[in-house]
């Protein structure tokens, strides 16, 4: 069993900054990928950033250079610090990861959500 628990969430107005923090914990053996996905209302999911087993970040364009995305991998945790928020930017943001339980059984693990609401 896996759990992402994830904080950092709320109210910021327009230039703002936040920084979400997710948490794995349980049967854990190793992980993979770990990411932040985000929806707003009446749109698709989408990825914001992940970051890889070997340290590689994948930013979709529209956070370039404002988000960061971090693990401790002491930890199991993943951040993403988002500086320069948009209202553009509100949306339920999502933990994702891709997590080995035992040798050779890789599955998905999401989040519960938590909303990012920027607004003045």
């Amino acid at each position: 069993q896996v759990q992402l628990v994830e904080s950092g969430g709320g109210l910021v107005q327009p230039g703002g900054s936040l920084r979400l923090s997710c948490a794995a914990s349980g049967s854990i053996y190793s992980i993979n990928v770990m990411g932040w996905y985000r929806q707003a209302p009446g749109k698709q999911r989408e990825l914001v950033a992940d970051i890889h087993s070997s340290g590689a970040t994948n930013y979709v364009d529209s956070v370039k250079g404002r988000f960061t995305i971090s693990r401790d991998y002491a930890k199991n945790t993943v951040s993403l610090q988002m500086n320069s928020l948009r209202p553009e930017d509100t949306a339920v943001y999502y933990c994702k990861g891709r997590i080995e339980t035992r040798p050779r059984k890789l599955d998905v693990y999401w989040g519960q959500g938590t909303q990012v609401t920027v607004s003045s």
